[in-house]
This record gives C-alpha cells, structure tokens and sequence, in this order.
C-alpha cells in the first residue's frame, strides 16, 4: 500500500474517512441517505475483511446508517494512515456495491390512541388529518438499512421528507414493545420497552425478537416492509 501522509481525515467529494481512534476508521457519505449509498456499506462490510492487502489488520466491521465503521488489530500509527488511504482508494468501486434480496414482511399497526400517542400532534404539527398521516406513513415500502439501538430494531429508509420529524427533546421513560415511531428522517419500531424520545404513532403486536427462533431477529438489513393500518384511534387520550 502506498504511505500516506500524516492527518485524520481521508476524503473527497462524496467520501469521508476518517480516523476516530487507535483503533477504528468510519467511512461517513454524504447525505441524503440513499439505498445506493447504503448497499455500498453492506458490499465494503462483507468485502473489506476478505481482501489480501489488509484482511490481517481487520478484526470487524458495522454498518450504521450510510456509514460504516472498521474496527482493527493494534496497529502503529504508520499502518493506520496506511490502512485509511488505502479504503478511500477502494471506496467509490462499483463492484463494492451489494443488492439484497430479502424478505419483504407486513407489519399490523393500530394507529393513535394509546398506541400512537404522539400521532394528532403530530398530524397538526403537518397540517394533516391523522388519516392523511397514516395514509403517508403506510404507502412506502420501505428498506431495513441496518439493525441497531436495540436486538431486532429496524432503521429504515424510505420515509416520506413530508413525515420527517424531530425525537422529543425530552425522551420517554418508557416507550412500549412494538411501538412504531419517526426519529428525524427515520421510521422503526421499538422490539422491547425501553426510554425512547421518538414520536409515536402506533403499535403491532408482531414480536421482533424471539430467542427460540433459528433467526432471533424478525428483520435484517437488506429485508423490506410495508406498515398496514388495522385501526387508527382519532381521539385524543
């Protein structure tokens, strides 16, 4: 690999790597967030520990939303820099990119209510009816990007600009199991009760996570979805 020179960010017009510690690099790209852009992190992700010239110094890789992190052997300062030009080099190589053919699976929601206690606010806040909310929330099929947060959460791409929301500036203690919610640009739905500062919108009752399942998880990055109402309660609690 070629030495490259000393600094902790390795990028271009599109590409960012960069150093965060002694340890691990993150490739950060460039909104908007893509299902393109995202297939690139799936294919680095299952390439990167495999290739010849680096595969020794890798020890894992994560992929987050439109980024992807390289967690590394202990290595000298020299071989990192070495390490960070040489994935910018490789970065923006078509052949990298991964398309997964995944399953595609419907998830019942009971909209609004105390299911979905965030969702007339919400639909005021958009100068829409909740119906009209629910309508725009249900009609994308949308993309499971990555798993994180907790076992079984789904970020997804493919939320309507028109849904984007900000989470709560002061997080619920707690947010049920099952709840569907929009955190910024994102959809997902929470597999477990935990605090949770994103606006809810409704609930299903399809479990996400069983351990005595083959696959404990219900989804993974690469799956699509559809949400479908099976009831949206127009009063507030």
């Amino acid at each position: 690999m070629t030495q490259q020179q000393s600094m902790t960010t390795q990028s271009t017009a599109t590409h960012t790597w960069q150093i965060c510690n002694e340890r691990c690099l993150t490739l950060f790209l460039p909104k908007p967030v893509t299902l393109e852009q995202q297939q690139l992190c799936w294919g680095l992700a299952e390439k990167i520990p495999q290739l010849d010239d680096i595969k020794a110094w890798i020890k894992e890789t994560v992929v987050g939303m439109n980024t992807l992190s390289v967690y590394t052997q202990d290595l000298t300062a020299r071989q990192l820099l070495q390490l960070q030009y040489f994935l910018q080099t490789i970065s923006h190589d078509s052949q990298f990119i991964k398309k997964i053919d995944g399953r595609h699976i419907e998830i019942p929601v009971r909209y609004g209510g105390e299911y979905g206690p965030d969702l007339l606010d919400l639909a005021q806040q958009k100068n829409m009816t909740m119906r009209e909310l629910v309508e725009r929330h249900t009609a994308p099929i949308y993309t499971v990007y990555f798993m994180g947060f907790q076992p079984g959460f789904p970020y997804l791409g493919g939320l309507s600009p028109e849904l984007y929301s900000p989470r709560h500036a002061v997080p619920r203690l707690q947010v049920p199991a099952g709840s569907v919610g929009i955190g910024g640009e994102q959809t997902g739905i929470y597999p477990f009760a935990s605090p949770g500062g994103w606006q809810l919108l409704g609930r299903t009752e399809l479990p996400l996570f069983n351990l005595k399942n083959e696959q404990p998880t219900l989804l993974q990055a690469g799956d699509t979805l559809s949400f479908v109402a099976i009831d949206v309660i127009e009063e507030r609690l």
